[in-house]
């Protein structure tokens, strides 16, 4: 794709003016509603392909500050058009003659890597011209699982323009020096509070912030729902430079209504009879498909040697439940052929029971599903609306979805705090 925004490669280059009413940014006479606009146009076929027609707010608010170069956190709900919003930014500064990588987005699951590759590749799919010929932005997704000694000769061969890629994956191409950062434009960490905290890539993220590409030569970009005290992570960003001094931050609608195709209820009982509540809540709600939340087994309990209880949990179902249902499971710890094979049976069709954690179920939808299970209410209110928002999700389903959270009594009142932070209401059912 072309520049757009009027960065050119060279400083030295004319500057680009449009003849709107707003304010001057870097050569670019812009009004954020209007340019925004007009950006957007020129890949109108390929948005309305993903389901974007309109800017969004965070589109709105985020895109002028990213246009003028600044760094930034983008702080908004899932749904709200975060990702189409960096890349974007990406389209803007990619120079289709040149072959090196220019752009990476880092993930934390290989299946939000290979959703955002998608929607990047869409926006790639019209060639731009350049001196007679048709040159296309190069796209590789360097997730976990893949074939690494083919990503190898690619990255040899001619390097891609953007690259998406995992935490893990992108480091063992960086220690085996088969890829090379030093041409980086703009740096995306999507999902940002998941990879801090996770243990296995936290460390990993912080080197690749510091050691790779500086902070003053390459324009950094935070996405995530959920930024826990956002301050002082805006704090830590100058202080570590993992961004510029003047990163700013943009958090849109930090809470809207739940959609009205999701109905919330709960039911209260011991924590001894959770699995007997859960497998009586299926037999009799029948769904066409569901997704069980799990919550994370903590490092004390891996350290005793306990069983996680995903794992518990799916062997309960396995003997106890009587129904057609697929009981699948999809959790971190998970080597990738086991991942995928859950994911492929998922989306295959057909009905289907899928234990997941939070974590895990990060990037991944389900449209399909009619029904979600808290058998661990979230941690937080933004946990909620993740789980809630695996379905449901403008513009892939129309179709009602139930939530259903299994509390003990002293938890009636967080999921009274979730209602009043979320906005929605949750019915309580009798056993």
């Amino acid at each position: 794709m072309s520049d757009r925004g009027g960065r050119g490669e060279d400083e030295d280059d004319e500057e680009v003016k449009l003849s709107i009413d707003g304010c001057t940014v870097k050569g670019v006479t812009l009004c954020s509603e209007i340019f925004i606009c007009f950006i957007m146009t020129s890949v109108t076929e390929e948005m309305e392909e993903i389901g974007y027609v309109m800017p969004t707010d965070v589109q709105r608010q985020a895109l002028p500050s990213l246009l003028s170069g600044r760094d930034c956190i983008l702080h908004a709900q899932t749904g709200s058009g975060k990702t189409l919003t960096y890349l974007l930014l990406i389209y803007s500064v990619i120079n289709t003659t040149k072959s090196a990588v220019q752009a990476l987005v880092v993930v934390p699951t290989r299946e939000l890597g290979m959703q955002v590759a998608k929607v990047a590749r869409v926006l790639a799919a019209r060639p731009t011209e350049i001196e007679g010929e048709q040159k296309l932005c190069t796209i590789m997704a360097l997730l976990d699982g893949g074939t690494l000694r083919r990503h190898k000769s690619w990255l040899k061969a001619e390097p891609p323009m953007i690259v998406v890629a995992t935490v893990a994956s992108l480091c063992q191409m960086l220690e085996r020096q088969s890829i090379k950062l030093e041409t980086l434009r703009v740096l995306v960490v999507d999902e940002v509070d998941f990879i801090f905290n996770s243990s296995k890539q936290v460390s990993s993220l912080r080197k690749l912030l510091t050691s790779y590409s500086s902070c003053n030569n390459r324009q950094t970009v935070f996405a995530s729902a959920s930024i826990p005290q956002h301050r002082r992570f805006l704090h830590d960003c100058v202080q570590q430079k993992w961004t510029k001094s003047d990163v700013v931050h943009i958090h849109v609608s930090p809470v809207e209504p739940m959609p009205s195709r999701l109905h919330h209820r709960f039911i209260v009982c011991r924590n001894k009879q959770r699995h007997q509540t859960l497998l009586s809540l299926i037999q009799s709600d029948a769904p066409e498909s569901g997704i069980i939340f799990v919550g994370e087994q903590s490092e004390k309990s891996k350290r005793a040697g306990n069983a996680p209880s995903t794992s518990l949990l799916i062997d309960f179902l396995k003997t106890s439940y009587q129904g057609s249902l697929d009981i699948l499971l999809l959790e971190e710890d998970m080597n990738f052929n086991s991942r995928a094979v859950s994911l492929l049976e998922v989306r295959k069709g057909g009905g289907y029971l899928l234990v997941a954690t939070d974590i895990a179920a990060r990037g991944v939808d389900l449209p399909e599903m009619s029904h979600i299970y808290n058998f661990d209410l979230p941690r937080t209110a933004i946990d909620y609306l993740h789980r809630a928002g695996r379905t449901c999700r403008k513009p892939f389903s129309d179709m009602k979805c139930t939530v259903t959270s299994i509390i003990v009594p002293e938890e009636r009142f967080v999921l009274q705090k979730y209602e009043n932070e979320l906005m929605f209401n949750c019915e309580e059912l009798t056993s």
